[in-house]
């Protein structure tokens, strides 16, 4: 039986109530994932970090208690109850239950589960462009709530036409991330990725990404609107997130890409870890 861990305690997962639950009725949550390699969690200063940032922004009470130390001892608590070392991690937080949409609390708990990890990375990626809806370019879009319909709509697109991924667009019909990624294009020696006002999460391999790139001088990275048609012209793209670390995307309809950049940026980003 898969077990989670509830705001400290392990229990089994059929235990928990979702009928009050504010993340479940009103999507009132947000998540980070974040990997455990080698019994190890990577980049997890950042992810607090963006973990907090998001919660203020929602106006939500941060337990004074969940410090960093105490949120990877409560990871290692659940790692340990479904005997993992290396693992996926997700860490929801939701407003406390009561009122509608004008919640009685700004309280939160948190729930912690986690999923065998196993580093893959796929030769032939196929990137498709979803239209049928699009990203809002709000600040709020930049954090990991748990509103996600774009994507999960985005994702069924993709496995009816056998894409590997999508492109999703903003209401300016610029280009804002991947379903699961943020998505970056290289025109020679420039790198080029789209600004968080277009919409994308604030991800946190691409800020890793973006200052790897900045300490290099034989290239130069522009954040700025990107067109659909810029995936035609590049001469890369690739995709980055806490999962998958780079993932070269290898064709977009009949445009074929190198890999070279992402290669390397992927060596590079193995350093950081």
């Amino acid at each position: 039986m898969d077990m989670i861990n509830i705001n400290g305690n392990i229990q089994a997962i059929n235990k928990h109530r979702l009928t009050e639950n504010r993340g479940f009725l009103y999507g009132d949550a947000l998540f980070d994932t974040l990997i455990f390699r080698k019994n190890t969690p990577i980049f997890i200063e950042a992810h607090y970090f963006r973990l907090l940032a998001g919660m203020r922004q929602l106006r939500m009470e941060i337990p004074i208690y969940f410090t960093q130390v105490y949120w990877e001892k409560e990871i290692r608590k659940t790692l340990d109850a479904n005997k993992f070392t290396e693992a996926r991690v997700r860490t929801s937080f939701f407003r406390d239950s009561g009122g509608l949409y004008a919640p009685t609390s700004n309280k939160s708990g948190f729930l912690i589960q986690v999923s065998e990890w196993v580093h893959t990375s796929k030769t032939n990626y196929n990137l498709g462009v979803y239209k049928e809806n699009y990203l809002n370019t709000a600040s709020i879009n930049n954090i990991k709530t748990t509103n996600r319909l774009p994507n999960v709509l985005a994702s069924i697109f993709s496995k009816e036409n056998n894409f590997d991924s999508c492109v999703l667009l903003n209401h300016n019909k610029k280009i804002a991330e991947a379903i699961h990624a943020n998505i970056f294009l290289v025109f020679k020696n420039q790198l080029l990725t789209p600004p968080l006002s277009a919409g994308c999460i604030k991800g946190i391999v691409r800020e890793k990404i973006i200052a790897i790139v900045q300490g290099l001088p034989e290239f130069q990275l522009i954040e700025r609107n990107l067109e659909v048609y810029d995936l035609q012209k590049a001469d890369e793209v690739f995709l980055t997130n806490s999962v998958i670390g780079i993932q070269a995307v290898s064709q977009y309809k009949r445009k074929s890409y190198k890999t070279d950049v992402s290669e390397m940026l992927q060596q590079e980003l193995e350093k950081l870890v």
